[in-house]
């Protein structure tokens, strides 16, 4: 008796496998996508940074909360998280540009770099931006967000060497006192 002759039978589909990696975790894309959701409904995510790109103002193992804001609220200078090809991106504001579309106007768009990058990253759309980073803890700690310009030379030392950018996060690691600024008000 096959199927389609017994209308009290039900066929099942298997849901297709979550694709994982050798240690059995679930998909960067999926995490990605999970906690975009989160930010877009709720308007706020708590992520853990993994990436060296923003050292030495954020380093691998900070957590940052993201709240959520539109392109027109955000301002050079500022960090911002945005989600482009099932990755998230943590950087600084370098600008704002117009990009001209299909209507004379133009769509605003923002300038981003990791604070140890020497380049600019592709221009972020308001479709690809998240939110801006509000506060870093580290250690249990809050941490202040470094204005662009008070870890520059730290910063072009470090987009200099991996070496160095190793050796800076070893340092941090081992003594986390001299690494942290903490924020001015704390309750």
């Amino acid at each position: 008796m096959n199927a389609d002759s017994n209308s009290n039978e039900k066929t099942h589909q298997i849901p297709p496998r979550t694709p994982t990696d050798p240690q059995g975790n679930a998909s960067i894309e999926l995490a990605c996508g999970l906690a975009e959701e989160v930010v877009r409904t709720f308007g706020e995510v708590r992520l853990r940074v993994f990436g060296t790109s923003m050292a030495p103002s954020i380093i691998p193992g900070d957590l940052v909360l993201v709240r959520s804001a539109g392109l027109q609220e955000i301002f050079p200078g500022e960090v911002v998280l945005y989600m482009r090809s099932g990755r998230f991106f943590v950087h600084r504001v370098v600008e704002r540009i117009l990009i001209a579309g299909e209507d004379s106007l133009g769509e605003s768009h923002l300038i981003t770099r990791g604070d140890r990058l020497r380049r600019t990253d592709a221009p972020v759309s308001s479709a690809e931006l998240l939110g801006r980073v509000v506060s870093i803890e580290r250690d249990s700690r809050k941490v202040e967000i470094a204005a662009s310009d008070s870890n520059l030379l730290i910063g072009r030392l470090l987009s200099s060497s991996d070496l160095m950018t190793s050796l800076y996060l070893r340092f941090a690691a081992f003594w986390p006192a001299h690494f942290i600024r903490r924020e001015k008000c704390q309750a």
